[in-house]
């Protein structure tokens, strides 16, 4: 089973150059419990890069650069599908 609704989906973020990021997000209820990942402007989102790291559906941006800006969906994902949240923006000015 996995369910279409996010419990929460991840909202805009925007932040200074430097900063640290937050992007949140509570998949949906499924059996198996759905697995997290996260696709930038469609992409999926490798954590080899040591300044992201992806925990409990949380997508933490260490220090900000400005390439870090973008579309951002959270992919719910068990053995019967995946599912993605509506898009967030993370915005670094």
């Amino acid at each position: 089973v996995l369910r279409d609704d996010f419990r929460q989906p991840p909202a805009d973020v925007v932040v200074a150059a430097g900063e640290p990021a937050v992007l949140e997000c509570v998949p949906p209820r499924g059996h198996p419990e759905p697995s997290v990942s996260w696709k930038k402007n469609g992409v999926r989102v490798s954590d080899k890069d040591e300044r992201l790291t992806i925990r409990g559906g949380k997508l933490m941006v260490a220090s900000t650069h400005k390439s870090d800006a973008g579309v951002y969906v959270c992919v719910a994902t068990n053995v019967v599908g995946e599912r993605d949240s509506e898009p967030a923006e993370l915005v670094v000015f």
